[in-house]
């Protein structure tokens, strides 16, 4: 079985519209009966593609329409290239991280904020260290403190049931 694509747009013969207000190169800009724009289409050997339905009359213009799908596609693949993809990089801590530690995951975090990602730091409580959770905010705080030049806070230490867990993203250059 196959499926056949409905076109976004009305082209030719499928469009309803009696009246059209005629647009492109190479031709007179104004309203049409829709016989006769699609007589001049049909001369250029281009398509008629209602542009804007909702008008008063409705948009046609005078086009290659493959071309004009393709051209489409093409925009719409660049803006999607440019759109930014957010990269979140995890650094884990437990409460009584010493500081040998604590300065081995701090590398790692400068790394990855200067590569561009965005970081979640956290401390992960187990069991009955959950009694520490000062100690855990205060080493989050500090690490938000090493990195200040390279990144900033974007969500304070914030404990989410064994977890307390602080956003920090890269600074613009």
């Amino acid at each position: 079985m196959r499926i056949i694509k409905e076109n976004p747009h009305k082209i030719n013969e499928k469009i309803t519209a009696h009246e059209i207000r005629l647009v492109g190169d190479n031709i007179d800009v104004g309203v049409y009966q829709l016989p006769k724009a699609l007589a001049i289409s049909e001369e250029l050997g281009l398509d008629l593609v209602e542009i804007s339905p909702k008008a008063s009359p409705p948009v046609c213009k005078i086009l290659d329409y493959k071309k004009f799908l393709y051209e489409q596609k093409k925009r719409e693949k660049a803006l999607k290239s440019k759109a930014t993809k957010v990269v979140i990089k995890e650094i884990r801590f437990g409460p009584q991280t010493d500081e040998h530690d604590y300065e081995f995951k701090k590398k790692h975090a400068e790394k990855f904020l200067k590569d561009g990602a965005k970081l979640k730091a956290f401390v992960f409580f187990k069991g009955r260290s959950i009694v520490f959770k000062e100690q855990g905010q205060i080493l989050l705080l500090r690490l938000a403190q090493d990195l200040e030049e390279i990144g900033k806070v974007e969500q304070m230490p914030q404990l989410e049931g064994k977890r307390m867990i602080m956003f920090i993203t890269p600074k613009k250059k």
